[in-house]
């Protein structure tokens, strides 16, 4: 939810000279159908079984996987992602979050922000960052990622979160 998992995470596949897989884009891809119209035909309950499902076929893949923001609330998801690689909360604070998705190519393609004003997606952040802190810090790693706002801060943000992978997976091995 606007901390920078797609921007972020293509960067970072990109350093890592891994592939880069964005979960909403695979699921569009397998349905036929953006996300705001598979939330518009079967709801948001449904879009989350189908989210569920895609997380699924992915996990296990050697590739960075950007989820949804409420992907790891599902019952079982953040289990399954923890199992299958290395997790990584990103945070900011819930004030650049907004700004982020007041831009109006985020809002439009973000179902549960329709029909709020800007206002009403500023009291929504804070409420679901706080709903979903206890998923969250579920993952492994939380990682700040605030200054992703120009392409070259993107590259350094995920050079730095590169480098954390790194070291990380050193001392696992």
């Amino acid at each position: 939810m606007g901390s920078g998992k797609t921007t972020l995470g293509i960067e970072l596949a990109r350093c890592m000279d891994m592939p880069f897989i964005d979960l909403d884009e695979f699921i569009e891809e397998q349905s036929g159908a953006t996300i705001n119209e598979i939330f518009a035909t079967v709801g948001e309950a449904r879009f989350r079984e189908i989210e569920s499902e895609a997380l699924r076929r992915v996990a296990g893949d050697d590739a960075v996987v950007a989820t949804g923001g409420g992907t790891p609330l599902r019952e079982g998801n953040i289990e399954l992602m923890n199992a299958c690689g290395l997790t990584i909360h990103l945070t900011t604070t819930p004030e650049v979050i907004t700004r982020r998705l007041l831009l109006p190519e985020q809002r439009a393609k973000r179902p549960l922000l329709a029909g709020k004003s800007d206002d009403e997606i500023a009291a929504y952040v804070g409420a679901e960052l706080e709903r979903r802190a206890p998923f969250y810090d579920k993952a492994m790693l939380h990682f700040d990622s605030t200054d992703i706002e120009t392409a070259e801060a993107t590259r350094a943000t995920a050079a730095a979160l590169a480098e954390v992978l790194v070291d990380v997976a050193s001392h696992l091995a």
